[in-house]
């Protein structure tokens, strides 16, 4: 089984990064092949609505990383999409990414019943906007969502501060515990 992780983060081994890490554990101690692409601070255009995808299954851009992210997609078993609360909403390359990429995966019917789920970090507050926004993703594509414990999300400002979080570290091994569970149920 491969995982793939997109962190939405600008700061690597911020926050985001740790959430991540901390969900894939499981999953890992499974066997299954887990990748992170950091999308944070990569310069990424944004969707122009060209619908050239369409036609040609691959965004016109050429410049930037999200073919090649579209592509590994395509194998995954998994994919998890994080991202910080930026003004209540993910950061603008997560938003760049998930734009692109839906246009050109959403007729394929690629993503359907392959396995999503959200992960987001906030200071304060606007987490469940940015939530609910990475899950319509999921569910435009028909994947299947596992949930957890609560809500996948965590507290946290300063690097390594989310360590202070337990609910949501708590919630990040329940998290990777259900996608293995769930990811041998549906590759039994």
């Amino acid at each position: 089984m491969k995982i793939l992780a997109f962190n939405g983060s600008p700061r690597p081994k911020g926050n985001t990064r740790q959430m991540i890490e901390r969900c894939l554990k499981p999953l890992q101690e499974k066997g299954y092949e887990t990748e992170i692409i950091q999308v944070g601070g990569t310069l990424l255009h944004g969707c122009k609505a060209c619908l050239a995808c369409k036609k040609t299954g691959r965004c016109v851009f050429n410049d930037d990383p999200v073919n090649e992210w579209i592509e590994k997609m395509k194998t995954a078993d998994a994919i998890i999409l994080a991202s910080p609360t930026y003004y209540a909403n993910m950061t603008s390359e997560l938003k760049a990414f998930i734009d692109r990429s839906g246009y050109v995966l959403g007729p394929t019917g690629i993503l359907a019943r392959k396995v999503g789920a959200p992960i987001v970090v906030a200071r304060r507050g606007g987490a469940m906007n940015v939530y609910n926004t990475l899950m319509a993703y999921f569910g435009i594509h028909s994947m299947i969502v596992p949930m957890s414990s609560y809500w996948n999300l965590g507290i946290g400002r300063e690097q390594g501060e989310i360590q202070n979080d337990e609910e949501a570290l708590r919630t990040m091994d329940n998290l990777g515990s259900n996608m293995a569970w769930l990811l041998e149920k549906l590759h039994a």
